[in-house]
C-alpha cells in the first residue's frame, strides 16, 4: 500500500542535518520543524544533543555514532553513546566497520553491534552497513550480523559515501534480516515520490533533510 498521506509520510521520517557547518540556528530550526510536523526524529550531529533535549525536551532525538566511515574503535562508540544517551538522546545510527565487512569478519561486526545495543538497553539501536561498499553477498552476511546484534533497525547509508539508499537493497534486506529488525533508508531519498516509494518497499524510517520541504509542510 502505497501511503499517501502527508502526516503519516512525515511520522515515519527521520528530519536530519548531519552537515559538518550546521549552525546551532540550523539544528533549532530543524527540531522545530520536526515538532510542528511530527516526524519520527530528528537525527543531528552528537554535539547538538544536548541543545536539542533543552529546548524541545519531547521531542525524539537521534544522533549518530561512529560516524560517517565506521572505523573508530568500538569502546570510542560505546563512549559516544554513553555521553548521547545521558545528554538525553533517543535513538542511535551507528556506522559498522566497514573494513571488517571487507575482511569477512563479520563476527567483529555482530559482536560490536550487541556490545553497543547492550549500552543502548530499551531506546533504539539502528545499524548503518553503507551498502554502496559491500557486495550482494556482503550485504547478506551483516543482515546476519545486525539480527544476531539484536540491533532494531538496519539502515541502508550515511549519505555521505559514493551513492545513497537503493529499492533492491530494500529487497535483499527483506529477504534476510529477523523478524524483529526494521528497514530504514537513508542517502538521496529527497522526494515524494521517493519517500512513497521506500516505506511501500518495506521500509518503517526514511532519513533524510527534504521531506517537510518536499511535502509542502512549514514550520510555524
Amino acid at each position: 500500500m502505497i501511503p499517501t498521506d502527508n502526516n503519516e509520510i512525515l511520522s515515519h521520517v527521520d528530519h536530519t542535518l548531519l552537515a559538518a557547518d550546521a549552525t546551532s540556528e540550523d539544528i533549532l530550526k530543524i527540531c522545530n520543524e520536526a515538532t510542528v510536523n511530527e516526524t519520527a526524529s530528528v537525527c543531528i550531529p552528537p554535539s547538538y544533543v544536548s541543545l536539542a533535549k533543552g529546548r524541545f525536551p519531547r521531542l525524539n532525538v537521534c544522533t549518530v555514532i561512529g560516524f560517517p566511515l565506521g572505523y573508530s574503535s568500538t569502546n570510542a562508540k560505546l563512549a559516544e553513546i554513553i555521553s548521547a544517551k545521558e545528554n538525553g538522546c533517543d535513538e542511535f545510527d551507528m556506522v559498522i566497520n566497514i573494513s571488517w565487512a571487507k575482511n569477512g569478519a563479520f563476527d567483529k561486526i555482530t559482536e560490536e553491534i550487541s556490545a553497543l545495543k547492550k549500552v543502548v538497553g530499551d531506546k533504539t539501536l539502528k545499524v548503518i552497513v553503507e551498502t554502496c561498499y559491500l557486495t550482494e553477498e556482503e550485504k547478506i552476511a551483516v543482515c546476519k550480523s545486525v539480527t544476531d546484534g539484536n540491533a532494531d533497525y538496519i539502515k541502508t547509508s550515511t549519505g555521505f559515501g559514493s551513492a545513497g539508499a537503493a529499492l533492491a537493497d530494500v529487497e535483499l534486506f527483506k529477504k534476510h534480516i529477523g523478524n524483529n529488525v526494521k528497514i530504514k533508508a537513508s542517502g538521496g531519498v529527497r522526494t515524494r515520490e521517493d519517500m512513497e516509494a521506500f516505506l511501500s518497499a518495506g521500509c518503517d524510517r526514511i532519513g533524510t533533510s527534504s521531506a517537510v520541504k518536499a511535502l509542502c509542510c512549514e514550520a510555524t
